[in-house]
Protein backbone atom coordinates (compact mmCIF):
# COMPACT_ATOMS: atom_id res chain seq x y z
CA UNK A 1 0.00 0.00 0.00
CA UNK A 2 1.37 3.75 -0.80
CA UNK A 3 2.02 6.06 2.11
CA UNK A 4 -0.56 8.80 2.57
CA UNK A 5 0.62 12.04 1.62
CA UNK A 6 2.52 14.03 4.13
CA UNK A 7 -0.47 16.14 6.14
CA UNK A 8 0.26 19.45 8.06
CA UNK A 9 2.60 18.13 10.28
CA UNK A 10 5.91 19.41 12.08
CA UNK A 11 8.67 19.18 9.73
CA UNK A 12 12.26 19.50 10.79
CA UNK A 13 13.86 22.59 10.25
CA UNK A 14 17.31 21.00 9.02
CA UNK A 15 16.61 19.94 5.43
CA UNK A 16 19.65 18.08 5.48
CA UNK A 17 22.35 16.74 7.38
CA UNK A 18 22.30 16.31 11.05
CA UNK A 19 19.30 17.05 13.09
CA UNK A 20 19.80 18.81 16.15
CA UNK A 21 21.48 22.32 16.72
CA UNK A 22 22.18 22.89 20.66
CA UNK A 23 24.21 20.94 23.01
CA UNK A 24 21.63 19.05 24.77
CA UNK A 25 19.42 17.43 21.33
CA UNK A 26 23.03 16.69 19.73
CA UNK A 27 23.83 14.82 23.03
CA UNK A 28 20.37 13.41 22.51
CA UNK A 29 20.71 12.28 19.11
CA UNK A 30 24.77 11.32 19.42
CA UNK A 31 23.25 8.17 21.93
CA UNK A 32 20.06 7.25 20.13
CA UNK A 33 22.01 7.02 16.98
CA UNK A 34 24.94 4.74 18.70
CA UNK A 35 22.04 2.55 19.69
CA UNK A 36 19.74 2.24 16.84
CA UNK A 37 19.50 0.96 13.64
CA UNK A 38 21.31 3.37 10.83
CA UNK A 39 18.38 1.98 7.98
CA UNK A 40 15.48 3.22 10.16
CA UNK A 41 16.85 6.51 11.26
CA UNK A 42 17.43 7.52 8.10
CA UNK A 43 13.91 6.85 6.81
CA UNK A 44 12.71 8.08 10.23
CA UNK A 45 15.21 11.69 9.26
CA UNK A 46 12.62 11.84 6.07
CA UNK A 47 9.65 11.46 7.96
CA UNK A 48 10.62 14.33 9.85
CA UNK A 49 11.28 16.39 7.02
CA UNK A 50 8.22 15.60 4.79
CA UNK A 51 6.06 16.63 8.17
CA UNK A 52 4.62 13.38 8.60
CA UNK A 53 4.29 13.75 12.36
CA UNK A 54 1.76 15.40 13.95
CA UNK A 55 0.39 16.10 17.94
CA UNK A 56 3.95 15.63 19.76
CA UNK A 57 3.60 15.75 23.55
CA UNK A 58 6.10 15.58 25.98
CA UNK A 59 4.66 14.39 29.23
CA UNK A 60 6.81 12.88 32.42
CA UNK A 61 8.56 9.91 31.16
CA UNK A 62 6.56 9.91 28.26
CA UNK A 63 6.55 11.20 24.69
CA UNK A 64 3.55 10.25 22.60
CA UNK A 65 2.96 11.61 18.60
CA UNK A 66 1.18 10.51 15.77
CA UNK A 67 2.70 9.74 12.42
CA UNK A 68 1.22 9.08 8.68
CA UNK A 69 2.61 6.39 7.30
CA UNK A 70 0.93 3.13 4.99
CA UNK A 71 -2.12 2.87 6.57
CA UNK A 72 -5.34 5.19 6.35
CA UNK A 73 -5.29 6.10 9.76
CA UNK A 74 -1.94 7.64 11.83
CA UNK A 75 0.16 5.22 13.49
CA UNK A 76 0.23 5.98 17.38
CA UNK A 77 3.85 6.58 18.90
CA UNK A 78 5.36 6.26 22.58
CA UNK A 79 8.71 6.72 23.64
CA UNK A 80 9.27 6.10 27.64
CA UNK A 81 12.16 6.31 29.87
CA UNK A 82 12.89 5.32 33.18
CA UNK A 83 11.10 7.28 35.60
CA UNK A 84 13.22 10.01 38.48
CA UNK A 85 11.66 9.57 41.36
CA UNK A 86 10.76 12.03 44.12
CA UNK A 87 14.06 11.42 46.10
CA UNK A 88 16.34 11.75 43.09
CA UNK A 89 14.35 15.13 41.90
CA UNK A 90 15.09 16.28 45.03
CA UNK A 91 18.65 14.90 45.61
CA UNK A 92 18.97 16.78 42.14
CA UNK A 93 17.02 19.82 43.30
CA UNK A 94 19.02 20.26 46.39
CA UNK A 95 22.43 19.83 44.41
CA UNK A 96 21.35 22.38 41.99
CA UNK A 97 20.38 25.04 44.39
CA UNK A 98 23.40 24.60 46.16
CA UNK A 99 25.94 26.06 43.10
CA UNK A 100 25.25 29.31 42.40
CA UNK A 101 26.48 29.42 39.30
CA UNK A 102 23.93 26.38 38.10
CA UNK A 103 20.85 28.41 39.70
CA UNK A 104 21.65 31.62 38.33
CA UNK A 105 21.66 29.95 34.66
CA UNK A 106 18.65 27.43 35.42
CA UNK A 107 16.45 30.79 36.43
CA UNK A 108 17.99 32.49 33.26
CA UNK A 109 16.39 30.19 31.50
CA UNK A 110 19.90 28.18 29.97
CA UNK A 111 21.09 24.93 30.39
CA UNK A 112 24.72 24.56 31.60
CA UNK A 113 26.14 21.47 29.80
CA UNK A 114 27.63 20.39 33.20
CA UNK A 115 24.41 19.60 34.60
CA UNK A 116 24.53 15.84 32.89
CA UNK A 117 27.20 15.47 35.27
CA UNK A 118 25.17 16.62 38.44
CA UNK A 119 22.98 14.16 37.54
CA UNK A 120 25.64 11.15 36.96
CA UNK A 121 27.16 12.13 40.73
CA UNK A 122 23.95 11.10 42.35
CA UNK A 123 23.79 8.23 40.11
CA UNK A 124 20.93 9.39 37.75
CA UNK A 125 21.04 9.86 33.85
CA UNK A 126 19.45 12.93 32.11
CA UNK A 127 19.76 11.17 28.72
CA UNK A 128 18.95 7.63 27.94
CA UNK A 129 22.81 6.24 27.13
CA UNK A 130 21.69 2.59 25.68
CA UNK A 131 18.70 0.96 24.02
CA UNK A 132 17.31 -0.60 27.52
CA UNK A 133 17.05 3.14 29.09
CA UNK A 134 14.85 3.96 25.93
CA UNK A 135 10.77 2.03 25.56
CA UNK A 136 9.53 2.73 22.38
CA UNK A 137 6.03 1.68 21.26
CA UNK A 138 4.23 1.67 17.51
CA UNK A 139 1.44 0.32 16.62
CA UNK A 140 2.86 -0.25 13.05
CA UNK A 141 3.47 -3.61 11.78
CA UNK A 142 6.97 -3.24 11.22
CA UNK A 143 9.07 -4.87 14.88
CA UNK A 144 12.29 -2.97 14.23
CA UNK A 145 13.34 -1.00 16.80
CA UNK A 146 13.13 2.14 16.23
CA UNK A 147 10.75 2.10 13.39
CA UNK A 148 10.56 4.80 10.87
CA UNK A 149 7.96 6.25 12.62
CA UNK A 150 9.72 6.27 16.26
CA UNK A 151 12.51 7.24 14.76
CA UNK A 152 10.81 10.69 13.45
CA UNK A 153 9.11 10.94 16.78
CA UNK A 154 12.89 10.78 18.27
CA UNK A 155 14.56 13.51 15.75
CA UNK A 156 11.36 15.83 16.03
CA UNK A 157 11.41 15.50 19.93
CA UNK A 158 15.58 16.54 19.57
CA UNK A 159 14.23 19.78 17.66
CA UNK A 160 11.66 20.39 20.02
CA UNK A 161 14.85 20.23 22.66
CA UNK A 162 16.47 22.81 20.68
CA UNK A 163 13.27 25.17 21.48
CA UNK A 164 12.52 24.58 24.96
CA UNK A 165 15.51 22.81 26.70
CA UNK A 166 13.58 22.30 29.66
CA UNK A 167 11.35 19.34 28.30
CA UNK A 168 14.67 17.34 28.70
CA UNK A 169 13.89 17.71 32.53
CA UNK A 170 9.42 17.38 32.13
CA UNK A 171 10.34 14.44 30.24
CA UNK A 172 12.24 12.77 33.00
CA UNK A 173 9.89 13.97 35.70
CA UNK A 174 10.25 17.26 36.38
CA UNK A 175 8.45 20.48 34.97
CA UNK A 176 9.82 23.57 34.67
CA UNK A 177 7.95 25.47 37.36
CA UNK A 178 8.47 23.04 39.50
CA UNK A 179 12.33 23.28 39.56
CA UNK A 180 12.51 26.64 38.76
CA UNK A 181 10.09 27.16 42.06
CA UNK A 182 12.41 24.77 44.21
CA UNK A 183 15.51 26.71 43.10
CA UNK A 184 13.60 30.45 43.86
CA UNK A 185 12.36 28.97 47.39
CA UNK A 186 16.06 28.17 48.13
CA UNK A 187 17.61 31.28 47.02
CA UNK A 188 14.93 33.34 49.03
CA UNK A 189 15.77 30.95 52.48
CA UNK A 190 18.73 29.29 52.10
CA UNK A 191 22.40 31.25 52.37
CA UNK A 192 24.63 32.11 49.22
CA UNK A 193 27.56 28.89 49.31
CA UNK A 194 29.38 31.78 47.96
CA UNK A 195 29.47 34.28 50.71
CA UNK A 196 31.66 34.50 53.46
CA UNK A 197 30.22 33.92 57.25
CA UNK A 198 29.62 36.98 59.50
CA UNK A 199 31.21 35.47 62.66
CA UNK A 200 35.04 36.00 62.66
CA UNK A 201 37.38 33.55 61.85
CA UNK A 202 38.77 30.89 64.03
CA UNK A 203 41.36 28.69 64.82
CA UNK A 204 38.98 26.00 65.27
CA UNK A 205 36.56 26.98 62.91
CA UNK A 206 39.17 27.10 59.70
CA UNK A 207 40.58 23.70 60.63
CA UNK A 208 36.70 22.45 60.92
CA UNK A 209 35.73 20.67 57.66
CA UNK A 210 32.52 22.27 56.52
CA UNK A 211 29.27 20.56 56.15
CA UNK A 212 28.98 20.41 52.28
CA UNK A 213 32.12 18.65 52.10
CA UNK A 214 31.47 16.07 54.88
CA UNK A 215 28.77 15.54 52.67
CA UNK A 216 30.05 14.90 49.61
CA UNK A 217 32.76 12.34 51.29
CA UNK A 218 29.37 10.28 52.10
CA UNK A 219 28.16 10.37 48.15
CA UNK A 220 28.46 7.32 46.06
CA UNK A 221 31.34 7.43 43.75
CA UNK A 222 30.35 9.24 40.46
CA UNK A 223 30.59 7.18 37.52
CA UNK A 224 33.62 7.71 35.09
CA UNK A 225 32.60 10.43 32.13
CA UNK A 226 33.28 8.38 28.93
CA UNK A 227 36.07 9.60 26.42
CA UNK A 228 35.53 12.09 24.40
CA UNK A 229 32.59 13.24 26.44
CA UNK A 230 33.81 17.21 25.83
CA UNK A 231 33.27 15.94 22.09
CA UNK A 232 30.01 15.17 22.40
CA UNK A 233 28.80 17.90 24.76
CA UNK A 234 30.28 21.28 23.01
CA UNK A 235 29.60 22.32 19.55
CA UNK A 236 31.38 20.89 16.93
CA UNK A 237 33.99 23.55 15.18
CA UNK A 238 33.59 24.19 11.17
CA UNK A 239 37.09 22.28 10.37
CA UNK A 240 37.31 19.26 8.50
CA UNK A 241 40.46 17.02 8.23
CA UNK A 242 40.32 15.45 4.99
CA UNK A 243 36.38 15.35 4.81
CA UNK A 244 35.65 14.29 7.91
CA UNK A 245 34.55 15.77 11.08
CA UNK A 246 37.46 17.08 13.45
CA UNK A 247 35.37 15.19 16.21
CA UNK A 248 35.34 12.26 14.28
CA UNK A 249 39.18 12.45 13.82
CA UNK A 250 39.66 13.37 17.47
CA UNK A 251 37.27 10.43 19.12
CA UNK A 252 39.79 7.82 18.75
CA UNK A 253 42.59 9.86 20.29
CA UNK A 254 40.25 10.38 23.33
CA UNK A 255 40.11 6.42 23.56
CA UNK A 256 43.76 5.89 23.24
CA UNK A 257 44.09 8.78 26.15
CA UNK A 258 42.00 6.82 28.34
CA UNK A 259 43.72 4.04 27.60
CA UNK A 260 46.40 4.76 28.83
CA UNK A 261 45.62 6.31 32.02
CA UNK A 262 43.71 2.11 33.15
CA UNK A 263 47.23 0.73 32.34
Amino acid sequence: MDEQPAGEGIRARTRRGSIGARWWSRRFIDLVESFADAGRLQRGRAYARKGNVFDLRVEAYEVTAKVRGSAPEPYEVALGIEAIDEDGWRAVEAELASRALFRARLLAGEMPPEIEWVFAELGLALFPDSASDLHLMCDCPDWGDPCKHAAAVLYLLAEAFDDDPFLILQWNGRRRDQLLGALRRASATGPDPLEMPDEPLTAEGFWTPPSGLARLRERPPAPPVPPGFVLQVAAPPPVRVRRRALTDVLAPVYEALAGQDED
